[in-house]
């Protein structure tokens, strides 16, 4: 299945490769089907991509690259909509995100995907966790293009 993006033109997927959100994102309510793309030139990141919107890709990370020791507990609610019998099979990215002149990972609403299942929802998270986990400083020249 070919789909097409304004980040990456067009790319091949199969089937298999879509993940449902039932509930969407927050701020992204509308978009239920997503597909996780590998980033060419920076393997610690990958792109989530929309399938109803070419031109929303959100950048995500594993949020225990950076803090190792990063938990999300989740809701029975959240266990049942993601269809997990172990915790083996749930798989947790945070959404990167420009704040001012820093690039920062959200720690407070994770999206957790069964990838056996194709099946993710992003949760919001009442443990006493920071909400932001600050990447990287732009580097001046990305600060006046970005």
């Amino acid at each position: 299945m070919k789909i097409h993006t304004t980040r990456f033109a067009a790319i091949e997927i199969e089937p298999d490769d879509i993940l449902f959100f039932r509930n969407g994102l927050l701020g992204f309510e509308d978009c239920r089907h997503w597909v996780l793309l590998a980033d060419a030139d920076n393997s610690s990141v990958a792109w989530l991509q929309s399938m109803q919107h070419a031109d929303i890709a959100l950048p995500v990370v594993s949020p225990r690259r950076f803090v190792p020791e990063y938990q999300v507990r989740l809701e029975p609610s959240d266990v049942d909509v993601l269809q997990l019998t172990s915790v083996e099979q749930a798989y947790v990215l945070g959404i990167v995100s420009r704040s001012d002149e820093t690039l920062t990972l959200n720690m407070r609403a994770p999206l957790v995907i069964n990838l056996d299942r194709r099946i993710g929802c992003q949760v919001v998270t009442v443990d006493a966790q920071p909400m932001q986990y600050e990447l990287a400083t732009l580097p001046i020249s990305l600060k006046r293009s970005a």
